[in-house]
């Protein structure tokens, strides 16, 4: 048994920032469980396509309202406290921030937490 707070990873190389984000990364692939988890903030006013194409994420909002879109779909679904969303079949989709989101996310198999936000793993902002 171990136990990890928030605190021992904000500041650390494992709680990573981008212009639209911030993850801070409690669990990773180095912690064996075979899943990643991780504090995720989305920052108001972003939009965000992702695509993870070799790991299903699940992602559970506590702060905040948004909006997910299934890119090949088009389905989109409000977001705010209460609501999960998986993507269960790698699918692309876009997150839109009304205002600060924040997730707890769960990535199987685990992130190693040096994954790329690039052409690989994420595409590039929409806008």
């Amino acid at each position: 048994m171990f136990v990890k707070t928030l605190e021992d990873v904000i500041g650390t190389e494992d709680h990573a920032k981008g212009e639209a984000f911030e993850s801070r990364r409690l669990l990773l692939a180095r912690d064996d469980l075979g899943y990643s988890f991780h504090d995720t903030i989305v920052k108001a006013g972003t939009v965000q396509l992702l695509e993870y194409k070799d790991h299903v994420e699940a992602n559970y909002c506590i702060e905040g309202k948004g909006e997910v879109e299934n890119e090949t779909t088009g389905e989109v679904w409000p977001l705010e406290p209460g609501v999960m969303y998986v993507l269960d079949q790698n699918d692309p989709h876009i997150v839109r921030a009304e205002t600060n989101l924040r997730f707890i996310c769960i990535f199987t198999p685990a992130l190693t937490g040096r994954e790329d936000q690039d052409k690989t793993e994420a595409a590039p902002d929409p806008e």
